[in-house]
């Protein structure tokens, strides 16, 4: 039977950035299914004060829906859509980023829904929580000016991360397209930052939500790396695969390599989808 890929977001991001991959995984006969985590897509929040012109104060104040939204949310609405989906077949659950953690998350409690799950440049925590990888080395080329200089408020005071997506000042979308899209035209970094919403949950999860080796474990799995990411740099992506293959040494990934930043697989997939389609025969 084909399996349905299905395929998770990260950090700011929605279903809608996976469509051309989509379009790709149709072409070559395969199924898929892009996830919009809650407080994404349809369900996100997009005040007023983010529309033109901006009221930057108003922007830096104004509630978001996706206030309270955890990392257990995530979990629970995924494998909702991984039941669905497994009674179709065999299921391919593909995270990229941050919704690595969801995914992870989802194969320590239901590995039974999962026939492989894949990695794309994303966190799979094995020995540390994310938040505190980024204290680690591997992070150390990680600039961090793009992203901050887009938060509008105080994240304690709303309860959730908000950037601007929609600002113009170019010093702000030169730094997020460096970390981003570096090997992309200014064309496609403007298309793509246009599908970015403004809010993302704070719940980066705890000791509990790493990867489990007696349930996640148990799951092929295989990881896709790529080459030119400044935002999950290489050095990262490989410490990912280290950990994991050391959780479960008789249970390694498989691991493919792709040449792009953190979001070119997206915005060109057609070898990202040849890929995708080579697992789906394992």
């Amino acid at each position: 039977m084909q399996p349905t890929f299905v395929l998770v977001h990260g950090a700011f991001a929605n279903s809608f950035s996976f469509a051309p991959l989509q379009a790709e995984l149709g072409l070559l006969g395969h199924r898929s299914v892009a996830v919009d985590l809650p407080g994404h897509g349809f369900a996100a929040t997009y005040p007023r004060a983010y529309q033109a012109p901006q009221d930057l104060e108003g922007l830096a104040t104004t509630p978001g829906d996706i206030q309270g939204v955890t990392l257990a949310d995530n979990a629970a609405h995924l494998i909702g859509i991984l039941e669905r989906a497994k009674q179709n077949g065999p299921v391919i659950l593909v995270s990229h980023s941050r919704g690595g953690m969801t995914a992870t998350v989802a194969a320590n409690q239901r590995p039974d829904l999962i026939d492989r799950i894949v990695y794309v440049s994303a966190w799979c925590p094995v020995d540390l929580d994310v938040s505190a990888y980024y204290a680690e080395p591997e992070m150390a080329t990680v600039d961090h000016t793009g992203m901050a200089s887009a938060m509008a408020g105080n994240p304690a005071e709303l309860g959730l991360l908000r950037s601007n997506f929609r600002t113009a000042d170019p010093v702000v979308l030169a730094a997020l397209k460096a970390a981003l899209l570096a090997d992309g035209t200014d064309e496609e970094f403007m298309v793509f930052l246009n599908t970015f919403q403004p809010d993302e949950n704070l719940d980066v999860g705890t000791p509990d939500d790493r990867a489990q080796a007696d349930t996640w474990g148990r799951i092929p799995k295989s990881y896709i790396r790529l080459t030119e990411d400044t935002s999950v740099p290489l050095a990262m992506q490989d410490r990912m695969i280290r950990e994991g293959d050391a959780l479960t040494p008789e249970n390694p990934y498989d691991v493919r390599t792709l040449t792009s930043s953190h979001l070119k697989w997206l915005v060109e997939p057609a070898a990202a989808a040849r890929v995708l389609s080579e697992l789906a025969a394992l």
